[in-house]
């Protein structure tokens, strides 16, 4: 740790000089105020140890002028007229702490290492906060399509707003995507964005994940834990599958959405929080008020602002970009070449996709793993791709038996696959010795005939 000391005691400037590098810290020494915010603007100093009062600019000049220069900087003040205004005036001005003079090495010694810790401790947050918006990924939308582009279009006017919102469309479709593009455009952007999946907690705990609990709340509450309205407190807290809560979880919900108050489990006091609300359902949310299954209050109160998310089979003219922007999260070579043959996407095009954009995703790492070298073909697709173009040659054919059922399907099977024998038995998931058995009572059939 680079540490800058200024005063303008010349035994205090030896002494720092001498003691700073016995203490393990990198030390360089000024005189005054003036000299100090020179160095600053010159070198790259860790921790900046000031007097409060030096002739010409004082210390706490000095601690602005190097929060200009270096905002993550640290700051220590030392007096030798300590009084509460002087913390006080220190405080304000971001400093670490302040030291009141004589001061024993001891002291400075043990500052300097809360300093040096505190130091690593910022470090480790920000290098997490990296790996953690690297892990999220961007929250950009791939498409080009017209529902696609009105979606994004209605992103960026929801967005700036404190408005709730509430995103409607089938399983695997991006739900969760497009709240994360409306955080990061919204004004909470640097602020933390929470997701919860709220079909996927027993009812249990559904209401403590929320809301947090005190101590003894109920049995195995051996500690307090906050909730995640706490933990998003200032940012965006993402509710998927609003329509799987609890009647009783969707009375507290509808509390805090209008008083922004909440109350831990097993406390007697309200915790104030400030939090923008999105919420996402692939449920009719109207029937279920009809069915007494959702309070029709917390559906209007959510359904502020309403964005519909159209399935992948409505915008199949995506699914190409989609599959390579997939693809690259994988694969980083061939991203100059062709990702996929032809034949591999019109196969992907021709699909249903009941799981919507899921769905594709895994299918893309499942050949991504079979596949060695790109261009991704045919043959790397899992196996009910194969299942279906077999469905379609049975349909444009006349009643078939069994056997020529089954012929048919290792007939294409060792098309796709040259031959080769082995990937044609694990595509049709049976042994390598039954594969040439029906092979041959194939052949021996066609002798005969």
């Amino acid at each position: 740790m680079h540490v800058l000391f200024a005063d303008d005691e010349k035994h205090l400037q030896e002494l720092m000089r001498t003691e700073l590098p016995r203490m393990g810290y990198r030390v360089t020494v000024c005189p005054d105020g003036e000299t100090a915010v020179d160095v600053l603007s010159k070198e790259p100093i860790d921790c900046l140890l000031v007097d409060l009062d030096m002739p010409g600019m004082n210390g706490i000049e000095v601690i602005a002028k190097a929060r200009e220069i270096r905002p993550e900087i640290e700051a220590v003040v030392m007096t030798g007229k300590p009084s509460q205004d002087t913390a006080i005036k220190a405080l304000r001005h971001g400093t670490f702490d302040y030291l009141t003079k004589p001061c024993r090495l001891a002291d400075i010694s043990a500052l300097m290492a809360r300093v040096s810790e505190r130091r690593e401790w910022n470090r480790t947050v920000a290098a997490l906060r990296h790996r953690l918006k690297r892990a999220e990924g961007h929250s950009d939308l791939i498409g080009e399509n017209q529902s696609m582009l009105a979606v994004r279009k209605l992103i960026s006017k929801v967005a700036p707003t404190e408005s709730t919102v509430l995103i409607r469309g089938e399983t695997g479709c991006g739900k969760e995507l497009v709240a994360r593009a409306i955080a990061d455009e919204s004004l909470r952007s640097e602020q933390p964005f929470v997701a919860i999946n709220c079909g996927a907690l027993p009812e249990t705990l559904i209401e403590s994940e929320l809301f947090g609990h005190v101590k003894g709340a109920f049995t195995g509450a051996d500690s307090g834990r906050m909730g995640l309205f706490e933990v998003a407190s200032g940012g965006t807290l993402f509710l998927d599958e609003i329509g799987e809560l609890p009647l009783a979880v969707q009375a507290k919900l509808l509390r805090v959405l209008e008083t922004g108050d909440i109350r831990r489990l097993g406390d007697n006091q309200s915790i104030k929080v400030d939090v923008r609300v999105v919420c996402a359902t692939h449920r009719d949310l109207e029937k279920m008020v009809d069915a007494g299954e959702f309070r029709e209050d917390l559906m209007f109160r959510i359904n502020t602002f309403e964005l519909r998310l159209p399935s992948l089979r409505d915008r199949i003219d995506d699914l190409p970009a989609l599959a390579e922007h997939l693809l690259r999260r994988h694969r980083a070579d061939g991203t100059n070449g062709n990702l996929f043959t032809q034949a591999a996407m019109d196969e992907l095009q021709s699909h249903q996709w009941p799981g919507n954009v899921r769905e594709l995703a895994n299918v893309i790492e499942h050949a991504s793993v079979l596949c060695d070298a790109l261009p991704i073909d045919v043959e790397h697709l899992p196996q009910h791709f194969s299942r279906r173009q077999l469905r379609a040659d049975l349909a444009d054919t006349a009643p078939m038996t069994m056997r020529e059922i089954e012929a048919l399907a290792i007939k294409r099977s060792m098309e796709r696959h040259n031959e080769n024998k082995k990937a044609v038995a694990e595509e049709l998931g049976i042994s390598l010795k039954t594969l040439y058995n029906k092979i041959n009572a194939a052949a021996e059939a066609s002798e005969a005939a």
